[in-house]
């Protein structure tokens, strides 16, 4: 296990560069130029996030140990890394995905040297070599070397972190990762906060199930839990309460019945998508997207 410390992490990270990986972070830290940030922000405990670019990153870190959720991009993720290292030069001893997509996963090869334990859903495990295999770029991305199936639990410095699957949903191999001292759970792309998500159908999602594995969310913690979104739109938080996980329940729900009747009357998936600006009953989500939620729920119903 490697520490964070400057020398280190500046040969893995010219590794990567040298290995064609991350070309657009390496100079800053090469040269000795203060690197690009985004915001970073403590939740509650040693728990926060990080956002620049993409998914959103969670993180712990004490004076002994860091673990990290979702990686971003190679140069988010490298950004972030030296944030933590200005904090404490802790090894890195947790990597989790949240999820296989590219905006989260992206930056996981920094890691490869850095974290001792890096876990994810055997689905996203999977989806995550297909994906790579798919665009010969399997030698650019590092895979989780540890799966679970239904719940995962693992101790890091004075928190204990514990991955839950509750089915399909954003895709079928979506964790949800509490911090269970602090009481956070980072939900990646489960919620999409006021923002039009992906449902990934390639990948086995189902809007259906989607609602199911809110609800179990919910139930699962409790009502002090801070949540850390995958995504929000513009003016909305990437954190929030379990009232936003019911609201992006009720989204998924509005959605399959608004498509749902507008099948039985006769319209078709194209005038859906040409006509339709917001999702009745559903009107906080705004943005660009609508037509590709409209395009997966008219294909779930279909295949029903």
């Amino acid at each position: 296990m490697k520490q964070l410390n400057r020398r280190s992490f500046l040969r893995y990270a010219a590794q990567a560069a040298a290995a064609g990986v991350a070309p657009l972070w390496l100079s800053p830290y090469l040269s000795g130029r203060p690197s690009a940030s985004g915001e970073m922000k403590l939740l509650r405990g040693q728990v926060g996030y990080y956002l620049e670019r993409g998914g959103t990153i969670g993180y712990f870190q004490d004076r002994d140990v860091v673990g990290i959720v979702d990686t971003q991009f190679p140069d988010t993720a490298g950004h972030l890394l030296e944030r933590l290292r200005e904090l404490s030069e802790a090894p890195v001893d947790l990597l989790v995905n949240t999820h296989h997509h590219g905006d989260h996963t992206g930056g996981n090869i920094l890691f490869r040297e850095l974290a001792r334990t890096h876990v994810a859903h055997e689905n996203a495990r999977n989806h995550l070599e297909r994906v790579a295999t798919e665009r010969n770029e399997l030698d650019k991305q590092l895979l989780p070397t540890t799966t679970y199936h239904e719940r995962w639990s693992h101790r890091l410095g004075s928190e204990i972190v514990s991955l839950y699957y509750f089915g399909p949903a954003h895709t079928n191999g979506d964790s949800l990762v509490h911090f269970e001292n602090a009481n956070v759970a980072h939900v990646g792309d489960l919620v999409f906060n006021r923002r039009f998500p992906y449902i990934d159908r390639t990948a086995g999602a189902s809007i259906e199930n989607w609602i199911e594995v809110l609800r179990k969310a919910r139930r699962a913690f409790d009502r002090e839990t801070i949540y850390i979104f995958g995504h929000a739109a513009e003016g909305y938080p990437v954190t929030g309460t379990r009232a936003d996980l019911k609201a992006m329940g009720h989204y998924l729900g509005c959605l399959l019945k608004f498509v749902a009747r507008s099948k039985q009357e006769g319209k078709t998936l194209a005038w859906l998508k040409d006509n339709t600006q917001e999702i009745p009953g559903a009107p906080e989500w705004k943005g660009q997207g609508i037509a590709r939620s409209i395009e997966a729920a008219w294909a779930e119903l279909e295949g029903r």
